[in-house]
């Protein structure tokens, strides 16, 4: 099955606060990309389309809640999709790996389709 996803993800635990309206609660990050993050350990109710803040550190930016998965009857993952975009607001800046990845994908691209134009045909 094909990747969906634009972005590659990046495996990285990394604590967060979560703050949904006046409440804040503690969380972690699963796996991270320049746009986005998977977040685990949540106990706040929240549904798709929801606007979180996430703090670590100093930094804060605000995100959308893309899906939620109820793991048990108190604990929840959920994608979330940064709306402030920040190149390094989790610590870590992927936007070099993500364009390194692009390249190697033009760059194996083209060379298939080299490769295609040069085959003798039969």
């Amino acid at each position: 099955m094909p990747e969906r996803r634009s972005q590659s993800r990046k495996k990285m635990v990394l604590p967060v606060k979560l703050s949904v309206g006046d409440a804040s609660h503690m969380a972690h990050t699963m796996d991270i990309t320049c746009a986005g993050a998977r977040l685990g350990g949540l106990r706040a109710q929240l549904k798709a389309g929801d606007t979180v803040t996430l703090q670590r550190g100093s930094q804060k930016a605000r995100f959308r809640v893309i899906w939620i998965q109820q793991l048990g009857p108190n604990e929840i993952q959920a994608g979330v999709e940064c709306l402030e975009r920040q190149g390094n607001f989790l610590g870590v800046d992927l936007s070099d790996e993500e364009r390194n990845g692009k390249k190697d994908v033009d760059m194996l691209m083209s060379l298939l389709a080299g490769s295609k134009s040069t085959q003798p045909r039969s």
